[in-house]
């Protein structure tokens, strides 16, 4: 993280995305919503804030750092417990007051006022645990902050998506997977109102990560769609019908031939893919069976790799491949104008998020990290590189646009020259 100066704002868009309007779950909601989640999920452990041999600025006590450090944690397990009860509505009022405590504690202070009547915790309210506006600036410049701020931000997240979205597989009533699609579209927006006054580095690392955060609730809740209408096919009996018989056409060695120069997969481990996927569609699987299927894939075709360092190359090679191989499969399919066309691209749509969810897990363990942190990282990784060309692509502009008006200014010149002449 590179500190920059206070008061600054580092918004990652250009076009901040809009809060779309949330609806409260009813009581009865919640108490119906709840059975899907997993409740008992505690937060795990968050790090520490290590300062090392960072220097204190002038107006930052040791204190000032253990307080915000305690504070931050607290407010992480106060956002885990507002996201178990279905409280959306609260997020953006807990960001919003932690990251302008100071102005509220002052103004409180000067009207002799102590009570908590907003709702907020204990530690926001206890003028002794409070820093002031001005040192929680100063603390958000230093990178040891930042660090301990994102690293924590990544734990929560990912114990958000564990809570929220436990198995992906398991079917889960319209109204909640809506819900929690509002709120993925919400909480860039939300985040991004309630730091308008903290310094641009570490408004940067957190929206990265809500971002991250974001991006994986949705996703998720797609898979989970799509997988409940995948299970109405797989339940069906004359659609697998259909679907064997339509397979039964396609013609694979000229797939595995036209695949062959860009996948450079064995003709023995395509074949087995092939007939494996085949006997399990003929016994009717349940999506289970289908998912255990595609985890022993995964682990098996990684396993040359695991432990070593290229086993995220290697992961993201499998994915390429993988999606290559299946749509020379669904354009066979689509030239042949298979009947079951419809529930072969609905399948291969699923299996291909399943199989991104798996190698996005597998990742994450062999690296020790959460999914979330690889995807913030991916996500940096990707804004970077946009900014990038941004700056050539202004660069080359420039360069052009000066050339354009020298050859203006040596076109005038002539035009002197020929009048004079």
């Amino acid at each position: 993280a590179t500190p920059s100066s206070a008061g600054k704002t580092n918004p990652l868009r250009s076009d901040p995305p809009q809060a779309v309007a949330m609806t409260q779950p009813t009581t009865q909601q919640q108490q119906q919503f709840q059975q899907y989640l997993e409740l008992n999920k505690p937060m795990p452990p968050l790090p520490n804030l290590v300062m090392g041999d960072s220097p204190l600025p002038a107006g930052v006590t040791a204190d000032n750092v253990l307080d915000f450090m305690d504070l931050y944690k607290e407010h992480c397990e106060e956002l885990l417990n507002v996201i178990k009860n279905l409280q959306f509505h609260l997020i953006l009022p807990l960001w919003t007051t932690f990251w302008t405590r100071a102005d509220k504690m002052d103004s409180m202070q000067h009207d002799g006022d102590s009570s908590n009547t907003n709702g907020d915790s204990i530690a926001d309210c206890d003028p002794e645990r409070n820093i002031s506006m001005e040192v929680l600036l100063l603390l958000c410049e230093l990178e040891p902050v930042q660090i301990f701020v994102q690293q924590c931000d990544n734990t929560l997240y990912q114990c958000l998506v564990d809570v929220l979205m436990p198995n992906v597989l398991r079917p889960i009533p319209s109204p909640l997977t809506q819900t929690v699609r509002n709120l993925a579209k919400n909480l860039e927006s939300w985040l991004g109102a309630s730091l308008l006054n903290i310094p641009s580095g570490l408004g940067c690392l957190k929206m990265t990560s809500v971002n991250a955060l974001s991006q994986t609730l949705r996703r998720y809740t797609s898979l989970n769609h799509l997988a409940q209408a995948a299970r109405a096919v797989l339940q069906n009996s004359g659609q697998i019908t259909q679907m064997l018989n339509d397979l039964s056409k396609v013609d694979f060695p000229s797939v595995q031939e036209q695949a062959a120069w860009v996948c450079q997969c064995e003709d023995t481990t395509v074949t087995r893919l092939h007939t494996n996927f085949k006997e399990t569609l003929q016994k009717q699987q349940p999506l289970e069976e289908w998912a255990t299927w595609l985890e022993g894939m995964v682990d098996e075709l990684l396993e040359t790799c695991k432990g070593g360092g290229g086993y995220v190359k290697a992961a993201r090679q499998f994915l390429l491949k993988w999606s290559f191989y299946s749509s020379m499969v669904i354009r066979d399919l689509t030239l042949r104008s298979a009947a079951s066309f419809g529930s072969f691209h609905l399948i291969r749509l699923l299996y291909d998020e399943y199989m991104f969810y798996v190698v996005e897990h597998r990742v994450a363990a062999a690296l020790n990290q959460s999914p979330i942190a690889i995807l913030g990282e991916f996500v940096t990784l990707g804004r970077s590189f946009i900014a990038q060309q941004e700056a050539s692509i202004a660069n080359e502009s420039s360069m052009i646009t000066g050339n354009l008006a020298l050859d203006g200014s040596n076109q005038d010149s002539l035009a002197a020259l020929t009048v004079t002449v």
